[in-house]
């Protein structure tokens, strides 16, 4: 995977991550605020249903009054109580039943075939006993109790929640319930509705995060798109400058040849042919072929020199023989020779350097090289100070002059007189490095700093 992929992957997959994470956050707290509202709404129909049923189980005690306060026990006031509370009525569901102390069914409007029915030991359909638990509530002074029943609407069996009282002088048990599967239905629909809320608030996190997450990655493909045909700009220029380097490069070393070797050659040759015809003739003559192969000689030993220059120039053996450090001492030697005693020229060696490899020596070398090259063209100094620095995370090497200085920005624009600066930027960058320019009217300070641990990644591998 190339970098800026993992760049636009580590940016994506946070963002993923975000996402889910705040999904799954929403998605618990809308799961718990449907619990609450669904325990509210439920709460809620169950204290209208308990306030309504006790409201009609007064009634109905309230219609019984008359007789019950009579003092009256016998058959005929009885039956004159069944007939008023089986008149009573509400709604399609809605009755009042009877029941004895002993389980006995006593009316029941709804369900006639049940009277006269012992029913104490019957269980509804979850197994409880159902008429037990009414007696035993009545005769605690009245209240509420859940049940499952047969709905006479439906004929179907239904929750069903009653509210009983006893007469305890005739030894009744009067009550009335309403079916709760009504309840049950509006709060399935609750659920379903905050089910249907919750999908659709996960399928709209879902669709911002792909949008976000595609919004990412396009991004990231336009930037690397765009940074694609920067680089491709870039390195056509840089392509250019190395083809026009290398022909730079050969046309010197062609001058160097032609005027230099070549001419010495010539030279050479014809004064050997000269002195050959003269040492077989007068004595005088064999003389002056002596003295002429003795001049031959010497300029022999200038060709030779003039080789090693040039060799020098191209690859110095030094650096690969002794080092960076012998080579930067010779480079300063042979400028001072060349310089005279116009300009003076120090070279410090502090620190470890030996440990580089070749790239990076050579990489230093050519900054000292076109340095000095530069500081001879156009610094006018009068004194030159090279400094080589081997540290444990670092290797800098220094060049300062005193000459007039140059304005860096400027010489980085220019297209011709930037060439040497950017040739030494380029090197560094090449192997990590960095190069500082620091320059003014007493000055100049040239900085080329290698960092090893771009030079060892993996010291320990």
């Amino acid at each position: 995977m190339k970098l800026r992929q993992k760049i636009i992957f580590l940016a994506i997959v946070p963002l993923c991550l975000a996402f889910a994470a705040i999904a799954l956050v929403v998605r618990h707290q809308a799961v718990e605020l449907g619990r609450q509202q669904r325990a509210t709404i439920e709460a809620a129909y169950l204290a209208s249903k308990n306030a309504e049923l006790q409201h009609y189980v007064d009634l109905a005690t309230h219609a019984l009054s008359h007789l019950y306060d009579t003092g009256r026990s016998d058959d005929a006031i009885k039956d004159e109580a069944r007939r008023i509370l089986a008149d009573l009525e509400f709604g399609d569901d809605g009755y009042f039943f009877v029941y004895d102390q002993n389980g006995r069914n006593i009316m029941h409007p709804r369900q006639p075939e049940l009277v006269g029915t012992e029913m104490w030991n019957w269980r509804d359909a979850s197994g409880s006993f159902t008429i037990q638990h009414l007696i035993e509530r009545a005769n605690q002074g009245g209240g509420y109790e859940r049940y499952l029943w047969r709905k006479p609407s439906s004929k179907t069996v239904a929750p069903k929640l009653g509210y009983v009282v006893g007469l305890p002088r005739w030894g009744w048990v009067i009550g009335t319930g309403i079916y709760l599967d009504d309840v049950e239905t509006a709060l399935a629909q609750v659920d379903r509705q905050n089910s249907g809320h919750l999908h659709q608030t996960m399928l709209l996190i879902a669709a911002i995060a792909l949008l976000s997450a595609l919004a990412v990655g396009l991004s990231g493909l336009l930037l690397n798109l765009s940074e694609h045909r920067v680089a491709d700009a870039k390195l056509r220029q840089l392509a250019q400058r190395v083809v026009r380097s290398q022909e730079e490069e050969r046309a010197r070393l062609s001058r160097d040849l032609h005027d230099g070797i070549s001419q010495w050659l010539v030279s050479i040759k014809l004064q050997i042919e000269a002195a050959l015809i003269r040492i077989n003739g007068t004595p005088e003559q064999a003389a002056a072929a002596r003295g002429a192969f003795e001049k031959t000689a010497g300029q022999i030993n200038g060709v030779l020199a003039e080789v090693r220059r040039i060799s020098h120039d191209l690859r110095p053996a030094i650096l690969d023989d002794l080092g960076l450090a012998a080579a930067l001492e010779h480079l300063c030697g042979e400028w001072r020779d060349a310089a005279g005693s116009a300009t003076a020229i120090v070279f410090d060696n502090e620190g470890d350097s030996g440990d580089l490899p070749d790239v990076a020596n050579t990489v230093l070398f050519r900054v000292a090289q076109e340095a000095l090259t530069n500081i001879a063209r156009h610094a006018e100094v009068g004194e030159i100070r090279m400094r080589l620095y081997g540290g444990r995370s670092l290797v800098m090497l220094q060049v300062i002059d005193n000459g007039r200085g140059f304005d860096p920005g400027q010489v980085d624009d220019h297209s011709r007189h930037g060439i040497g600066l950017r040739n030494m930027r380029e090197r560094l960058e090449a192997v990590g490095g960095e190069l500082a320019i620091d320059s003014s009217p007493s000055g100049t300070r040239i900085s080329a700093v290698i960092s090893r641990h771009s030079l060892f990644p993996h010291p320990h591998a």
